[in-house]
């Protein structure tokens, strides 16, 4: 069974995710954006809280994907605002996921909780979605995974 989790990490709660589906067997592939957001904290949180509250799309470096010959795809994603981030906004809109049988979100979130995401991936796919509080600072939470 040939598995994929692609996913963007902006402080690292992906990257520890990304771990746990690396010894689950799932081949990673991690987003790069164009324009990353500032480095002070402040103007990082403001500029892509903003900017995924209007559901924008950043550029991505990594746009030649193929997801054709995946039994599983699952896409990790931080929660801003309440919202998905810009980069899995411009994956979700490059790429035609409504033909992949096996559909998971996996998102990680300040507060544990992210429902217009959720709100926004139930609209568009057929797909779990797990939420988790911060999983860099909480491993436990890790243990939601059993896809």
């Amino acid at each position: 069974m040939k598995k994929v989790f692609v996913y963007y990490s902006l402080t690292g709660n992906g990257d520890k995710v990304a771990k746990r589906f690396e010894n689950l067997g799932y081949e990673i592939i991690k987003l790069e954006v164009k324009k990353p957001l500032p480095k002070k904290f402040f103007f990082r949180v403001f500029v892509g809280g903003f900017k995924a509250g209007l559901n924008l799309k950043d550029k991505l470096l990594n746009t030649n994907l193929n997801f054709d010959g995946y039994d599983k795809v699952v896409i990790g994603s931080p929660v801003w605002n309440g919202k998905l981030s810009c980069a899995i906004n411009k994956l979700i809109s490059l790429y035609d996921f409504t033909q992949i049988k096996d559909l998971s979100f996996i998102l990680y979130s300040g507060s544990g909780e992210a429902p217009k995401a959720v709100k926004k991936i139930n609209k568009l796919f057929k797909a779990q979605v797990v939420v988790l509080k911060e999983p860099q600072k909480y491993n436990e939470e890790l243990d939601k995974i059993y896809l």
